[in-house]
């Protein structure tokens, strides 16, 4: 699903935030990317949306050397992808409804069909009945929702999550964890980034740990031991 081969970013000024990266994630894994702050999490998750290019290695999503998309094909990989970011990210003068209908809104979808997947989508996360509140009222965890939501609605064969529980407290976190895995467990290919090795070792995932963007470690947190490695 997913292949890094010796892939390094460096930024003008000379900062290096990958460096001969490689690994490969399959189709339906879930996956946690773990690494102090600076470590080149961010870099990674762009990479594979094409907000950035690599200086140098190659980038395949479902199969696609991103090296080879041109800037007009870059919509169509976008729409293989969800995205759920740590600040929500959501527009507060349109209602819960309108924010997770925007991407559909977007691809051109009639609004019977786009009624009926973002109706879908917030009953998966357990909202719908606040389709038409301002996100302004809802608690942090059910913006999250919100925003997971919005990066479901159209079906994306790939889920990536930018630190989603790094606002919230332990209890809250578990759920919107919980929904990852239930996305997981229908076949979406998922990849967090996340600083919570707690919460990381509990679900006993792969992970991916970066250290000054490097692969530092691959595998399962089982121990307090693994978590300077990670």
């Amino acid at each position: 699903m997913i292949r890094f081969d010796q892939v390094s970013k460096r930024y003008p000024g000379g900062h290096e935030a990958l460096s001969r990266l490689s690994f490969e994630l399959e189709r339906a894994e879930m996956v946690f990317l773990t690494g102090h702050s600076g470590a080149g999490k961010s870099t990674l998750l762009k990479l594979m949306m094409l907000m950035e290019r690599p200086s140098q290695g190659q980038v395949f999503v479902s199969g696609q050397n991103l090296n080879r998309l041109s800037t007009r094909q870059i919509p169509q990989l976008r729409r293989q992808i969800g995205v759920v970011f740590q600040n929500h990210q959501l527009l507060f003068d349109r209602s819960v409804y309108d924010n997770v209908a925007l991407p559909l809104l977007i691809e051109g979808y009639n609004p019977t069909e786009a009624g009926r997947r973002v109706r879908a989508a917030l009953d998966k996360v357990g909202l719908l009945n606040k389709e038409k509140q301002n996100p302004i009222v809802l608690s942090g965890g059910e913006q999250q929702r919100v925003g997971i939501a919005r990066a479901v609605v159209n079906k994306p064969k790939l889920l990536l999550a930018d630190e989603p529980t790094g606002n919230l407290d332990p209890a809250l976190s578990e759920e919107i964890m919980s929904l990852f895995q239930q996305f997981n467990d229908v076949g979406v290919t998922v990849l967090i980034a996340s600083h919570d090795i707690a919460l990381v070792r509990r679900l006993k995932k792969r992970v991916l740990g970066l250290a000054n963007g490097e692969l530092a470690f691959d595998g399962v947190l089982h121990n307090a031991a693994n978590t300077e490695t990670a």
